[in-house]
This record gives structure tokens, sequence and C-alpha cells, in this order.
């Protein structure tokens, strides 16, 4: 039988190289990988490749041409610049891929908001804030309260609510500050810059992690977001499943997902939609071509299987493995960063771990590290992960995990 090799496209900073890694040693799949930087992953058992996430199409095509004729079964990304380059590597070898246009719209949100426009989809009304326009020009076209968001940045960085237009124009300005500053690989590209200004939604925000097989929405689970996300910053920290909306209510979120990654062109693959539930509609935040991101995905272990063998059994257009029936609740909290500053130390992951419920506390940032607080901050302290009956036993372990942790902070130099 003819080994089954999935191209791995991935960000060098990503948390689930590993996961992915072990999750292939599982299933009998060979792995070959495609990052920024490649010699940092040179010892990892599989062959690696290079990849520019500015320039997309030249990467694919480089990457099609080394790896035609290998035997490739499929290609993944990792997130959403990562997507766009395995969707043009799959499209180029035919192999199962989602549309690359569609693929590349979940990366620039102002393309999304575009194509959502086109369908007739309900979303958030829009507007684009070139660079250098006065924000007084803005604010007379747009409706309070509203959002100011970079098209191209993930994880709420540089999201700012604004109730006014005194608030517009400083969270314009300081929006601008954080996108020209920022080191992404895309600030080269000038689709990078423009901002968009958009209706603030009401409502209950929640997450719906799925898998497109041949152009059908297959859910894997609803997550909701306890935290209620009203601004000034929208930090996500709460993840929990299964949801507690009510039928109907899950009902319209998934609905809602399939019809805006079926816009987007979305027909194979993994898809992560955020959205707001609102007096029982439900309405598109935004869609990705990926799957939750971070280590959140291991709040699926032990209670909805391994996300990661599944995404890499549909990435080969094989059976996806059904998923198990969920058995109590789980969750993930993201440990949000409370104020910019350096590192000193950490207190209490001892006592967070030692939470009933609790199944493990990984922090991702060490003591020495300079932090940045949303809305200039793109990261998390760690990952708080809990098991239980119900979810409000899972949120309320999170929580008493999350108070146990204490952080040594001194300042910035600026």
């Amino acid at each position: 039988m003819a080994p089954r090799r999935v191209l791995l496209v991935f960000a060098a900073s990503t948390y689930r190289l590993d996961a992915f890694l072990d999750a292939a040693r599982r299933i009998g799949v060979e792995l070959v990988l495609a990052t920024d930087l490649p010699r940092s992953f040179a010892r990892k058992g599989a062959p690696v490749h290079g990849v520019d996430f500015a320039d997309a199409s030249a990467s694919a095509h480089r990457l099609a041409g080394a790896l035609r004729g290998q035997g490739l079964s499929g290609a993944l990304g990792t997130h959403e610049a990562s997507a766009v380059v395995a969707a043009m590597v799959a499209a180029e070898l035919g192999l199962p891929h989602s549309s690359p246009d569609g693929v590349l719209a979940t990366r620039d949100k102002r393309k999304m908001r575009e194509r959502f426009a086109a369908a007739g989809l309900a979303a958030p009304r829009f507007t684009v804030v070139e660079p250098g326009e006065d924000a007084r020009a803005v604010a007379a076209r747009v409706r309070f309260p509203c959002v100011v968001k970079p098209p191209m940045l993930s994880g709420s960085q540089g999201v700012i609510r604004a109730d006014d237009a005194a608030q517009l124009a400083r969270a314009i300005e300081r929006t601008r500050r954080i996108v020209a500053r920022h080191g992404s690989a895309l600030a080269t590209l000038p689709e990078f810059h423009p901002l968009l200004v958009e209706d603030y939604l009401p409502g209950r925000e929640v997450a719906v992690e799925a898998v497109m097989v041949d152009g059908a929405l297959r859910v894997l689970c609803i997550f909701d977001k306890p935290d209620d996300l009203v601004g000034p910053h929208f930090e996500e920290t709460l993840y929990v499943t299964p949801s507690r909306l009510s039928e109907d209510e899950q009902h319209a979120a998934v609905a809602a997902s399939r019809d805006a990654a079926r816009a987007l062109g979305l027909a194979h693959g993994p898809v992560h939609a955020e959205l707001r539930v609102h007096d029982g509609r439900a309405t598109v935040i935004e869609v990705a071509a990926r799957s939750i991101g971070g280590m959140c995905s291991r709040a699926f272990d032990g209670s909805l299987g391994s996300l990661e063998e599944l995404l890499l059994a549909a990435a080969i257009g094989e059976p996806a493995p059904p998923a198990e029936a969920a058995r109590g609740a789980t969750g993930v909290m993201m440990l949000p960063i409370p104020r910019s500053g350096v590192l000193r130390g950490v207190r209490g992951v001892d006592r967070a771990r030692a939470v009933p419920g609790v199944e493990g506390v990984e922090m991702s940032i060490a003591p020495g590290d300079a932090i940045r607080a949303l809305p200039e901050g793109g990261s998390y302290l760690g990952f708080v992960f809990a098991r239980g009956e119900t979810p409000a036993a899972v949120e309320r372990a999170l929580r008493e995990a999350h108070a146990a942790i204490e952080l040594d902070l001194s300042p910035l130099l600026t």
C-alpha cells in the first residue's frame, strides 16, 4: 500500500506542530513540512521546505514543483496565511482543495466582507479606511457603536470598539500604529494597511468548529465564549462546549457558518467560524479555512477525540473518522495578559493544576519575556484545560484556575 503523505504548511511560531506529528504517526500518515523558518525544524524527522507567506502564489508554485510525483495525497494549513499556500498547492497538484481565491479571502477580512455582501449574507455593514484618510470623513459614514479592525491580523489584535466620533478617531490612530509596527510577513502587502470600520454586533459570541467534506459542512462542536465580549477590546478567553445556546440558536449558527463557507468556496478542509447570536439570529463575524488556533485543539482530547487526526484524514480525502460522542463538557481558557510589561515570574500554577476538573495548565511565555496586552499584543500567557459533567462546571474550574495564577510584571521601557 502506497504511503499516505500530507503537506503540512505552518508558521514557525505555531504551538501545534508536535500535535500534528504525533497524530500523523498514530494514523500512519507521512508529513512533508513547509514553513517560513525551515532550518528550525530540520530535526523533526520529516522533509522541510521553505515558504514565503507574503508571496503565496510563487511559494505554492515552487512547492508544487518540488512535490510533484512524490505521492502527495493532501495539503493542510494551520493558520490563515498557511491555508492559502496549502490550497494553492493542492489545486495545482489536483488534490482535494477549497477555492484558493476563497481561502485568500479568509486571510483578508476586506475581501471576506465583500464576498459576504455579494452573496447577500447577513454580516456587519462595513467601510474601508485608507491609509492617511481623515477620521472625520470616516465618522460621517458609519453607525455607532462600531469596531475598528485590521483586515489581516488575528486574535483580536488591533480591534477596538468606538461609541462616538472622538473614540473612533483615537481608535483609528491607535490601530494604524499597531499595523505600521507589526512584524507580520504580510506587512509588505499593500492590502495589509487599510483598516475596516464595521457595525458592532450585540449578542453572545460562539465559534463553530467544522470540516467541509465535498462541500458539506460537518460540525465537530460549537464553542460558547462565556465572557461578555463588548469591548473596547475583544480578548477571547474562555471556550466551552457543548454549547448552552438553545437548539434553534445552534441550528441558526450552523446554517450561517455553512452559508458563509460556501460563499467563500470552502469545499474541503477545516472551517472555524466566529459568530454573534442575538434574538435568535446568528450573524457570521469571520470564517477561517483552518481549525481552532493555538493549543486550543487540546480541548478536544479525552472528550471529542484528536482534532489533528481528523484533519489529517480529511486532508487526504479519506472518510473522516466519526467524532466521538462528547462525554460531559470540555473547555479551554486562553490566559489573558492583564497589562503590558516584562514578565518576572508566575505564581500559583500548581494551585491552578490542582483545581478539580482542570486537566492541564501550559504556560507559553517565559519569565524575562516582554509581553503586551491587547490591542497591541497578539499572544496569551498560556492555556488551561478542563473537563466536567456540565459546561457550567467546566467554566467554574477554568475561572478558579485562572484566579489562582499570579503574575509578577515590571513596566516596559518605552
